[in-house]
Formats: structure tokens, sequence, C-alpha cells
């Protein structure tokens, strides 16, 4: 049972592009594991450990929620979403519960799973942040998504958020916040961006 006195954690699943170089519509929509990227990614937040999750529409928003069942997730649209990454980042933060730590996750990354949720969300350290993080061909771990913001650092993070960056700034200023969790085990961290990558999906 998860300790009351402990703030606990909402997930913000930004999936409002418009996956314009990919070509192929919203990445939301894309064909994932039987359902779309966006329904698989959500549960996976949800089975992780997240006791909420808040999904950041955009492109297309009417055509995710008609052809999708998001009914288990709290849903939002974003209407600058072709403002950048940043607009939905700040929204989603701001419509996570009071209190909560927030893991930001990105609709473009179908090698999320619940094990880098859990393993996250059981790393966490009060007024860190905790980044999952994977290695590269020259074996440097370098810092990736999921990012999970401290409930006391949350507030500051959005307010730096802007154009396609979401945490990115407040990140660079204060790395000393940063613990990274290794997930290499799980994934690449590969972010689905050009048709090339569409084996992502297998």
């Amino acid at each position: 049972m998860r300790d009351s006195t402990r703030p606990g954690t909402t997930a913000v699943l930004l999936a409002a592009g418009s996956g314009s170089r990919l070509g192929r519509g919203p990445k939301a929509l894309l064909p994932f594991r039987g359902r779309t990227l966006v329904e698989v990614l959500a549960g996976v937040l949800l089975d992780g450990g997240c006791r909420d999750v808040v999904v950041v529409l955009g492109a297309d928003a009417g055509r995710v929620r008609e052809t999708t069942d998001l009914s288990a997730y709290t849903l939002l649209e974003n209407p600058d979403w072709q403002s950048g990454m940043g607009s939905s980042f700040r929204l989603g933060v701001a419509a996570a519960a009071a209190g909560d730590h927030v893991l930001v996750a990105l609709v473009d990354q179908p090698g999320l799973t619940r094990e880098i949720v859990s393993r996250l969300l059981s790393a966490h350290r009060l007024g860190q942040v905790t980044a999952a993080a994977y290695r590269g061909a020259d074996g440097t771990l370098r810092r990736g998504h999921p990012l999970l913001l401290d409930a006391t650092l949350r507030a500051d993070a959005a307010e730096s958020a802007t154009g396609d960056a979401g945490a990115r700034h407040f990140l660079q200023a204060r790395p000393d916040l940063i613990d990274l969790v290794d997930c290499s085990d799980q994934s690449g961290g590969e972010d689905l961006d050009t048709p090339d990558q569409l084996g992502l999906l297998a």
C-alpha cells in the first residue's frame, strides 16, 4: 500500500504533435500491439505505478478521441500545440493532481515499458529529478525520457518550458538535481521521428 504521507505521481503523456516528419498523421494514432500508440503507452504508465495519466492531445484531437479508448485517463486538448512541446508540457503539468510528482513521457517512444516506469518511481529521491537514461554505442549513459519531476520542482520546470523545449532549459540550469536511472536493459530510448524508424513499432 502506498505511503499516504508521500506524494503520488501523475503521468503526463505528451501526444499533441502532428508527426509531420513521419508523414503518417499524428503519432498517437500509429498502430502498435493491436491498438494505437497512445492507448498502449497510457496503459504502460498506469500499469507502471502512476495513479493517473494526463494525455495532452493537439493535432487531429477530435479524431484521436473518436478512434481510441482513452476513457481511463484525463484528456486535454492543447489549442496551441503548433507552438511546440513547451505549451503541452505546461498544460499537462498544471493538470496533474496538486502536490503530486509528475512523470513526463512522450508518445513517440514505443520502447517505454512498465518496468521503466516502476524503476523511476522506486528510485526517486525527494527534491530531485529522476530521469531514464540509455547507453549509446560508445557506452555513455545519456538522459532521456520519461522524466520524473519532484512535486517541489514541477512549477519551476513548467515555467521554463517554451517552444519545443519541455523541461530542457530547467534541467540545463540545474544539473545538480538530476538522478539518472539506467534503463538500457529495457529500451534504447529512441524517438520515432522518421520513416526509417518505423521498425520501432515492430
